[in-house]
């Protein structure tokens, strides 16, 4: 459900809009982390048949970081933490899944 749609169903329906239920959008964000998002998004996955995910390839960091005028030192750490914030919770969401799958193929 998008944050519009939210809206719209507490106004058909005369609730009172909950702000902690409410999805985000990309303008409920500051520029950093919108600009960390997308600069995760465009890094290359490591992936491995056995394995699964295994986490994002930081080799094109610097260009990109060059690509959105990222020159601060703390601004880079900074997005460099959310990155591997992002890539940590995808890790973890990974490996569930694929032992979901295993312990479901396993019951079989």
């Amino acid at each position: 459900m998008s944050k519009e749609q939210y809206l719209r169903m507490c106004e058909q329906t005369g609730e009172e809009i909950d702000w902690d239920r409410c999805p985000p959008e990309g303008e409920d964000f500051p520029e950093s982390v919108v600009t960390a998002l997308n600069i995760y998004y465009s890094l290359g996955n490591r992936v491995f048949p056995d394995i699964g995910y295994v986490g994002k390839d930081f080799t094109n960091l610097k260009y990109l970081y060059n690509t959105y005028y990222i020159k601060d030192k703390i601004q880079q750490d900074w997005i460099f933490e959310l990155l591997l914030y992002l890539d940590g919770r995808t890790v973890e969401d990974s490996q569930k899944r694929i032992k979901a799958e295993y312990d479901k193929m396993k019951k079989k």
